[in-house]
């Protein structure tokens, strides 16, 4: 019994110093911390410069999807030119598109021995 009380004060007060520490905001009554990055985002990447870049560098693309290539496989426009952007059904999250859509895809170039493509994180519509 001795135990179980102390380890109830131990937990109540480690939790109390946890709420009470920098950077704590959670709302009322829930136990989660809101937080992240405060600071220079990736910068937009063009097409043509991202064909320059080294396997798993991180890519930031404003253009459109032109067309289906495979499975999880498009063609992907912008003014610079045109690169395979391969893109995995969950970061699609509910969204459909068109060749007219306005996409930010977010991801790695993917280099392999004669192949490159960027290997998307995520897909949003800017228009």
């Amino acid at each position: 019994m001795k135990k179980l009380c102390v380890a109830v004060i131990l937990t109540t007060l480690s939790s109390a110093v946890y709420a009470q520490s920098p950077g704590f905001n959670a709302p009322e009554g829930q136990g989660y911390i809101h937080g992240g990055f405060s600071g220079p985002a990736p910068t937009l990447t063009t097409v043509a410069v991202a064909k320059t870049l080294r396997d798993d560098a991180w890519v930031v693309l404003e253009g459109n999807i032109t067309r289906q290539i495979g499975h999880e496989l498009y063609e992907f426009k912008d003014a610079s030119g045109t690169i395979m952007v391969e893109i995995d059904a969950k970061y699609w999250m509910g969204q459909s598109v068109t060749p007219a859509t306005r996409l930010r895809i977010e991801g790695e170039i993917d280099r392999d021995w004669n192949n490159l493509e960027v290997d998307a994180k995520s897909v949003r519509i800017l228009n």
